[in-house]
């Protein structure tokens, strides 16, 4: 079993920052849209209501990780393709559909997914496909138990 964890550290007013750990130690930095307080306790009606369409963080919670579903979206892109398109998809999130974990630098690429890097810039993450590369090394040591938890 593989356990991350996103511990959302800095909330800008157009992003949010955070750190993500692998079985307890810092792997790297994370992007997402705004966390706007969205709760995996609340009901989807609560979290429709708050959520703005590709600008919201995903509620806080517990979610089983897939890495066998092929990325329509992104199949395509160099960084993608040697993993047959095939890249992190968050299972069951509330109101959300499709939430990814890929490269990216600002959060007008997230689009409500989770962006892997490094905070060197206020706002953004930079070296996203190389910290992408060594998060799907890991990640594929155990392709068929990951669990995110966003904290």
């Amino acid at each position: 079993m593989i356990y991350l964890r996103l511990t959302r550290k800095y909330k800008g007013p157009n992003y949010t920052i955070g750190s993500l750990y692998i079985d307890n130690k810092y792997f790297c930095d994370t992007l997402e849209d705004v966390d706007r307080g969205l709760d995996y306790k609340m009901t989807l009606s609560e979290i429709k209501s708050k959520k703005i369409q590709d600008q919201t963080a995903i509620p806080t919670g517990v979610f089983k990780v897939s890495l066998h579903e092929i990325s329509l979206r992104f199949k395509n892109r160099p960084w993608a393709i040697k993993y047959d398109g095939k890249i992190p998809r968050l299972i069951d999130v509330p109101g959300f559909d499709g939430v990814l974990i890929h490269p990216g630098n600002t959060s007008s690429d997230t689009s409500g997914c989770i962006l892997v890097g490094q905070n060197k810039i206020k706002g953004k993450v930079v070296n996203s496909v190389s910290t992408f590369d060594k998060l799907m090394n890991e990640l594929l040591k155990d392709n068929d138990n990951i669990v995110l938890t966003i904290d």
